[in-house]
């Protein structure tokens, strides 16, 4: 797939904005300003930041529980993602869902979900929602390679292929369930075949290029969008760290590791693509990268100068009447 300047550029620029971010989630938790579970995106970010460049307003975005970098790709504010996670009232979540859960309708995100898989029928739903209001949208419903022995995960499968709904799922196999690799837990390791019993035609992508996941995703979403049902894309990715921030991820090679990072980074593809292709010099990108840092930098000013929940929040928010 060709890409012009401008697209090369806003690729570069929105994963460097995740990278960064989430480099920084990371030196928070080991001072303790962040609690409770952690889980980073760094390695992954070509899936979301492909995807989120070919959908339409309409559309409307769930994942689970690494979450951090789809927020950003959807337009989520850094300030208020990181008040989120170092438990501010700044947050999405007036600081009380955490880096697991915090939402925000304006930019048609719903969540961020702590439990596995349980964004698949909830995400069906949302698809069956763009159908019902006849809105146009479709639902981006991401899950990972760990979630898709679940069973909910086939139940709505099958509703969506049924009803024709206008849902990607999007499974982000990034080789490792927690600590278990996909050929130790999965009969079938090339995931992209798991809707063919429900007629959900399937890829397989490389999911550390941007162009190829954006070429991908085109189709799958003018797919659901033409009424045809739904798609299914698997995005062989890697992540860097462990699981959370509490797994050291010994059950790897470092030459693994190493591989992914000297030679399929997205970042530093997408880095060579602008340099080679004589769209921006090494000081142009540099400068990029100094402004995405100075962002990330305020973003964490703001969480750490926003004030704790009250004590009477405890109660607010259990139920809303939508």
């Amino acid at each position: 797939m060709k890409a012009s300047k401008e697209d090369l550029l806003h690729y570069y620029s929105e994963m460097l904005r995740i990278r960064r971010f989430e480099e920084k989630a990371g030196q928070l938790y080991g001072m303790g300003l962040i609690g409770g579970f952690c889980h980073l995106y760094i390695g992954q970010e070509a899936v979301v930041v492909g995807m989120q460049s070919a959908q339409e307003p309409a559309d409307s975005v769930i994942t689970g529980y690494r979450d951090h970098g789809h927020m950003l790709a959807c337009g989520m504010d850094p300030k208020g993602v990181m008040a989120e996670l170092t438990g501010r009232r700044g947050g999405y979540s007036k600081g009380k869902g955490g880096s697991m859960h915090m939402f925000s309708r304006e930019k048609k995100f719903f969540g961020g979900h702590g439990i596995v898989g349980a964004q698949v029928p909830l995400g069906t739903g949302l698809a069956f929602a763009h159908k019902y209001n006849e809105d146009g949208g479709v639902n981006v419903c991401y899950f990972g390679d760990g979630a898709v022995n679940q069973g909910q995960v086939y139940e709505s499968f099958n509703m969506a292929a049924l009803w024709h709904l206008p849902i990607v799922y999007v499974i982000e196999n990034n080789q490792y369930g927690m600590g278990t690799s996909v050929a130790r837990h999965s009969a079938q390791a090339d995931l992209s075949k798991r809707g063919q019993a429900y007629g959900i035609p399937g890829r397989q992508i490389d999911g550390m290029d941007v162009l190829a996941v954006h070429e991908a995703a085109d189709e799958a979403l003018d797919h659901a969008r033409s009424g045809n049902g739904p798609y299914l894309l698997e995005m062989l990715t890697y992540r860097y760290r462990g699981h959370s921030m509490s797994d050291p991820a010994k059950y790897r090679s470092r030459e693994e590791l190493d591989e992914y990072r000297s030679k399929r980074d997205p970042i530093e593809q997408a880095k060579s693509r602008l340099i080679d292709g004589g769209h921006a010099t090494e000081d142009e990108l540099k400068g990029i990268d100094k402004e995405i840092r100075a962002t990330i930098n305020e973003a964490t000013e703001f969480a750490q100068q926003s004030p704790e929940p009250d004590e009477s929040e405890l109660w607010t928010d259990v139920l809303i009447e939508a």
